[in-house]
């Protein structure tokens, strides 16, 4: 796990060393440069060495210095790629390196290697010969890179701060990316916080020709996409189940290959749990480390069940419990840190898990994906109501029964009772294909032309979402919610969260449930048997009775969460107010009223506006 950065066009070597330093987090162990002034190019990489220490420094070339490669990530199938090169007759000169593979790859199958690699990355291969830059990033966007594209400038890096350490990078703050962060909570790919600067989106390659650096061509190589089988065997539970312990434990074990400390994150939900009982399938138990945290708070805490899960398995468990005023304090340090903005405060505590298990590990296993290829969201379980709620209530009615939901006291709790009706009834009052994101979002449609101070068409805020929506070939709103969720949620917030708290302590955080295979079965599974009858998940804690704990499978979704409906009410109305621009201060003024009050849950809006507030990145600039 690394960072990488660099340029083709203006600049040197001071330039490339501003950019290496903001991503200095992401690879304490080493830096290389390659600085060729004649051919205008200049690339750095900052290592966290994980796999090969003694042979993994880049950039790596090939045998005769034709091709190079920067890499920030993990490909888990190395091993088989590289046999398959050699026999292909290529020569490989460190011993275990799976930087390596990407040069070789590159040599032989050109554009289509990103396809057949397995794993999370971001990387740049230089191809001397035909001055080109070749890059790619994972299906999921697991891997962050930004890019930006100038007269006379090509310039990418691992992080957006890095990126505009470059002077040729200065662009204004885009009022159409501001306005999307708020309706979703986060900043869809390609879109980013600045005008000119973009994200390549997961499942997407690029090129950039030195002699044309300003013309960057991206395409897409994959996309998720829910295609079920027709073909249901007799007993799809036992059949299904089956493979789908075998592919989880495969995934598992892949990601088991380091040659430094290694552990698994556990919440005592279903993910984690998986994750640690095919973990202990290849590994005595009592050599795994895992790591948890709790709060003082019953509804945030989450610490019991995962002791029980550990104590089940018999792990080398750590944990550690936090106050409130511990996670709050914290706060502005993170928000300071990370590099764009986006509306999960649950950033919070995943860094402080992060931070708490680096002082014993470097790598660590998590569930992240589950949800998404499984159908483990709480808006699955309203998709029915909603439609219900669509077909029968009259539009006239539906403000009317949200003034009367309105009256509910606002709950402190996580995710309560109050906070789920008024937030369901939010979205079913617009058209199926904006449930989800206004479900999601800090604020919703109606709100957006108020804050911004010039009328907001919802069609044009949630394009992205509605071209999923309709352009989708499934024939069910639990498959095409499936895909909201996997093409934009996953990627840009909660593969987001992971990548930027476990890099801000330089540490490698992995995935099983995006492993390549498990994803190619589980998109093909008809969605009436993984949301069946009210049960999330279905045939995932189907497979997994007998290898988890039955309390876990049994027990209701909590989240990862902290008590910020409480913190904001205590918080000083003047963090609210800064140089954040095109917002309202009015509006802003008057959420943070109510909210302290009591009187409405604002916690998303005024989290983002925070998390804006707080950023490192410099906001005193030219708008468009």
């Amino acid at each position: 796990m690394c960072g990488i950065a660099g340029f083709v066009g203006a600049g040197g070597m001071a330039e490339l060393r501003a950019m290496g330093d903001a991503i200095a987090h992401r690879g304490p162990d080493g830096e290389g440069v390659l600085a060729d002034p004649a051919r205008g190019i200049h690339l750095l990489h900052r290592r966290l060495a994980i796999i090969d220490l003694a042979g993994g420094d880049q950039p790596m070339w090939n045998e005769d210095g034709s091709v190079c490669v920067i890499f920030n990530g993990e490909i888990y199938n190395h091993v088989a790629l590289r046999a398959e090169l050699i026999a292909h007759g290529h020569v490989f000169r460190s011993d275990h390196s799976d930087t390596e593979v990407l040069v070789h790859g590159y040599e032989q199958w050109g554009d289509a290697l990103p396809g057949r690699l397995h794993g999370m990355f971001a990387f740049a291969i230089y191809d001397v010969p035909r001055r080109k830059l070749f890059f790619a990033r994972d299906r999921f966007g697991k891997k962050p890179l930004y890019y930006a594209c100038r007269r006379g400038l090509f310039a990418f890096a691992s992080e957006l701060t890095a990126l505009r350490r470059h002077p040729g990078v200065a662009g204004p703050v885009d009022r159409v990316s501001l306005q999307k962060l708020f309706a979703y909570g986060f900043i869809p790919a390609p879109r980013t916080l600045y005008a000119g600067v973009s994200k390549l989106p997961g499942g997407h390659h690029m090129t950039v020709l030195l002699d044309a650096p300003e013309e960057a061509r991206v395409e897409r190589y994959w996309q998720f996409a829910i295609e079920p089988t027709t073909t249901i065997p007799r007993d799809p539970e036992r059949v299904w189940g089956e493979e789908l312990r075998h592919l989880l434990s495969q995934a598992v074990e892949r990601r088991l290959m380091s040659d430094v400390p290694l552990g698994i994150f556990l919440s005592g939900g279903i993910d984690s749990s998986a994750v640690l009982a095919f973990a202990a399938q290849h590994q005595p138990a009592r050599d795994i480390k895992t790591f948890s945290i709790g709060f003082h708070e019953p509804s945030f805490d989450e610490s019991a069940y995962a002791r029980d899960v550990a104590r089940h398995f018999g792990t080398e468990h750590h944990e550690r419990i936090l106050g409130v005023d511990d996670a709050r304090a914290l706060a502005p340090k993170v928000l300071a840190r990370l590099d764009e903005p986006f509306a999960d405060p649950s950033i919070v505590p995943t860094y402080q898990l992060c931070e708490f298990a680096r002082e014993k590990i470097t790598v660590a296993l998590g569930g992240d994906g589950g949800d998404e290829m499984f159908a483990g969201y709480d808006p699955f379980k309203a998709l029915a109501i909603a439609g219900w709620y669509e077909r029968l209530v009259p539009g006239g009615l539906k403000p009317g029964i949200r003034k009367l939901a309105d009256l509910l006291p606002v709950s402190e709790s996580n995710m309560g009772l109050d906070f789920r009706i008024k937030r369901g009834l939010r979205g079913a009052s617009y058209p199926p294909a904006l449930w989800n994101p206004v479900w999601l979002g800090p604020i919703e449609p109606a709100e957006a032309t108020d804050l911004f101070e010039e009328p907001v068409r919802p069609e044009e805020l949630y394009r992205e979402a509605i071209d999923a929506w309709e352009g989708s070939a499934a024939d069910n709103n639990v498959d095409r919610t499936l895909e909201f969720y996997t093409r934009f949620y996953l990627q840009d917030d909660i593969l987001a969260k992971a990548d930027r708290a476990s890099m801000m302590v330089s540490l490698e955080l992995r995935s099983p449930f995006l492993d390549n295979d498990l994803v190619e079965f589980a998109r093909k599974i008809p969605h009436q048997f993984k949301y069946a009858n009210g049960r999330t998940k279905s045939i995932l804690k189907s497979a997994l009775r007998g290898v988890v704990p039955d309390a876990v499978l049994e027990r209701r979704k909590k989240g990862f969460g902290i008590p910020l409906t409480r913190w904001l009410r205590t918080w000083d109305e003047n963090e609210f107010r800064g140089n954040v621009p095109f917002l309202k201060s009015g509006w802003v003024d008057a959420r943070v009223k109510e909210h302290r009050r009591g009187e409405r849950d604002h916690r998303l809006a005024l989290w983002c506006v925070l998390a804006l507030q707080r950023h490192a990145l410099d906001f005193d600039q030219p708008r468009n």
